[in-house]
């Protein structure tokens, strides 16, 4: 791996875009980006991932022009990768370290938890109309999910971008943090989710995405699955005795 740092934190998985100076998109990140997902996903020591930008200034900027001769081959991988982190069946966390525009922020968006830096250069935006294109991985509709139609079409449309705070209050991140404490206060999190039945989590993650992208009778039904499936786990026996006995469940995920 040369654009993709990959290292674990215990059952945390942190991976690094590392293609400078804006950390974007072109077909060798693209794919070895792709590989670690699917580490990620297929092993079971592994129960949340946080993705990052390399350095201060950028999470990500999006696609490489540079590389616009492999666009047939970038674009549907980037939605295809995406949309398996908007419904993998781990938490994942955006550590966005810095400015994340077009692609870079659609990346964000699908993760399930956005944390920020406070810097004041970094801003956050889908600004694909500036070059007579429009969001292509996902921007669209992830985007609206979150803030509302209305907002998401002033932002997409105008290619408007925001500070952290603006992103905060609007409910773009889930929490704005100083720039060197960013990773550990999103590790910090990402260790209390590691702490929750794998299991269980990965049912209420596929209920709640059937729900979103399904309707919500399809919702229900994934949900009734997942009550029954885990009544037969050890984590639920695991709980249960937890609880009785007055401690710390400690879960393995079987």
């Amino acid at each position: 791996m040369e654009n993709i740092f990959f290292k674990k934190r215990e059952h945390v998985a942190i991976v690094s875009i590392n293609h400078p100076p804006a950390n974007t998109w072109d077909l060798k990140t693209m794919e070895e980006f792709g590989q670690v997902v699917d580490q990620v996903e297929n092993d079971p020591e592994f129960r949340v991932m946080i993705i990052t930008g390399s350095g201060e200034r950028f999470f990500s900027a999006g696609f490489d022009v540079k590389d616009a001769a492999n666009t047939p081959k970038i674009s549907p991988m980037g939605r295809s990768i995406w949309k398996q982190i908007d419904r993998f069946s781990k938490p994942v966390i955006a550590a966005i370290n810095g400015t994340a525009l077009g692609g870079g922020f659609e990346l964000a968006l699908a993760c399930h938890f956005r944390f920020m830096t406070d810097s004041p250069e970094a801003v956050i935006g889908l600004t694909e109309l500036n070059l007579g294109i429009i969001p292509g991985w996902g921007g669209t509709q992830r985007m609206a999910n979150l803030i509302g139609y209305n907002n998401a079409q002033e932002m997409i449309l105008l290619s408007k971008t925001i500070s952290p705070e603006q992103a905060l209050k609007i409910g773009l991140v889930y929490q704005v943090c100083p720039p060197d404490l960013l990773i550990d206060i999103a590790l910090i999190f990402a260790q209390n989710l590691a702490k929750r039945p794998p299991i269980a989590v990965a049912c209420v993650l596929k209920a709640m995405s059937a729900g979103k992208y399904e309707g919500i009778d399809q919702g229900l039904k994934i949900e009734e699955q997942g009550s029954l499936y885990v009544r037969n786990t050890e984590d639920c026996n695991e709980g249960f005795t937890a609880f009785l006995e007055k401690r710390d469940p400690v879960f393995k995920g079987v």
